[in-house]
């Protein structure tokens, strides 16, 4: 069963992790627009990836004897002054996503529900992750400068950016 604190800041990360998903969308569809598709596909599938966060602690909560909540979200940005400045906020939202699952991490440790903090380790490494993708990204993007055909092979190749990191080499 969950705490009132702790099902109170599961629901709030649902929140953020919506809100992440539309974030990524509007990002998508202004990429789309500016006939950036390697780019609008990459974060068609960024906005993907959050819903699935998001519902993975929908189930959670409600498995657990909670009930989760589904909020208002916020209206994200729908445009960007360019690619450089969208992929800064692509990563400064992946810093404030950390900085979420960090404080839920910490409020299941104060609550000695050692139950969510395991589950809540998968979010924890996905960050990680998350913010490594986009440290590449914008290093690409700042190595590409403004050279129109660097953006336009970036374009094309970010499908298949992969990045590794030392959380993903963790043995299990």
């Amino acid at each position: 069963m969950l705490s009132k604190s702790v099902q109170d800041a599961l629901n709030k990360q649902i929140r953020v992790e919506a809100e992440s998903s539309q974030i990524y969308l509007a990002m998508a569809c202004w990429a789309e627009v500016k006939g950036l598709e390697g780019i609008s596909n990459f974060m068609y599938e960024q906005s993907d990836e959050e819903r699935e966060h998001m519902l993975k602690l929908v189930k959670f909560v409600n498995e657990r004897g909670g009930h989760a909540k589904i909020s208002d979200l916020k209206e994200p940005n729908v445009a960007f002054g360019s690619i450089k400045e969208m992929f800064e906020k692509l990563f400064n939202h992946e810093v404030f996503v950390s900085e979420s699952i960090n404080d839920l991490v910490h409020i299941t440790l104060q609550e000695k529900d050692y139950a969510t903090h395991n589950f809540l380790q998968w979010y924890v490494a996905e960050q990680i992750e998350e913010e490594a993708v986009a440290r590449t990204i914008l290093d690409k993007i700042n190595m590409i400068g403004d050279d129109k055909g660097g953006l336009y092979l970036f374009d094309r190749d970010i499908n298949n950016l992969t990045v590794t990191t030392a959380a993903a080499n963790q043995p299990e």
